[in-house]
């Protein structure tokens, strides 16, 4: 590798670490800050309330994600690998959106079993559901964000909504199976009878467990899966070493025929074995999350 080879790789990456530190920069108050606050504030909503950006708040966060793709495409390996990373700049915005509010529902999630529990707790000590909704959410036991999303419930109810409307709601927020069975146990009773604040006790024991469970089998398959990604990433891994051995060589890869229809394919390939991995990994958790369902 010639020394002007790696001059080169290291201005590149510097160049990259440059611009996401003034991208950073950008949070500091005045013009700088309501801009980065227009361009990026759906992203951190997304992360912070689940909430979906409209359709000009995507259109920016193409326009940014194609831009940041092109600079650092261009600044490592040139024009075309520039186009090429650009092109997905779209793609790449609505997939960053999307693990965000994914990230989001699994915080909301994950505190079901302290929704559950704090609204059966506020129903032993003599409220009606509506009251045990607001009194869970003002005692403040439930953390953001599901503490959030209770408060949105109570908030809801006080202004008139009616209960399964509101649970509804929830429901298509969280979209997960703990607060489908919690909604479902509420609206049954309702209709029912019942000990409620003694079933949600039960079920938020039942979520806890099943959590366990699934952290347990997280664990057990670490390894496995942090080497799959491994070698999914190796041949990335070995054009980026070929780039920066002979400067030139990838621009020239893409811009063959044969050997563009052979990396596509081969990174489909390596999509599909990363899918399988993630599917291998989530069905070690099935049986005990199909267990609470029942």
């Amino acid at each position: 590798m010639s020394r002007a080879a790696l001059l080169a790789a290291a201005a590149g990456v510097a160049g990259v670490v440059a611009g996401w530190e003034l991208l950073g920069a950008f949070v500091v108050d005045g013009g700088a800050g309501r801009l980065s606050g227009r361009l990026l504030g759906p992203l951190r909503r997304a992360g912070a309330t689940g909430a979906a950006p409209t359709a000009r708040e995507r259109r920016r966060l193409a326009l940014v994600a194609t831009g940041c793709l092109l600079a650092a495409g261009w600044l490592v390996a040139g024009p075309v690998l520039a186009l090429v990373l650009a092109a997905a700049g779209p793609l790449a915005a609505g997939a960053l959106v999307r693990a965000r509010r994914a990230r989001w529902r699994a915080r909301v999630s994950d505190q079901a079993p302290l929704v559950a529990r704090a609204v059966g707790d506020a129903l032993a000590g003599g409220h009606s559901i509506r009251g045990a909704i607001a009194e869970a959410a003002r005692a403040g036991g439930v953390p953001a964000p599901a503490g959030g999303e209770l408060a949105a419930v109570a908030h809801a109810l006080a202004l008139g909504d009616d209960l399964d409307v509101a649970l509804e709601r929830l429901r298509r927020r969280a979209r997960s199976a703990a607060y489908d069975l919690l909604v479902a146990a509420v609206l049954l009773q309702r209709e029912a009878g019942g000990d409620l604040a003694g079933l949600l006790r039960e079920i938020a024991g039942a979520l806890e467990a099943t959590a366990r469970a699934e952290r347990d089998a997280r664990t057990a398959t670490a390894q496995a899966r942090f080497t799959g990604r491994i070698v999914a990433g190796l041949p990335l891994a070995a054009l980026a070493v070929g780039e920066l051995a002979d400067p030139g060589s990838l621009p020239a890869l893409l811009t063959s025929p044969l050997s563009a229809v052979m990396i596509v394919v081969a990174l489909g390939l390596q999509a599909v074995g990363l899918l399988a991995i993630r599917r291998l990994s989530r069905a070690a958790t099935v049986p005990s999350g199909a267990a609470v369902g029942r």
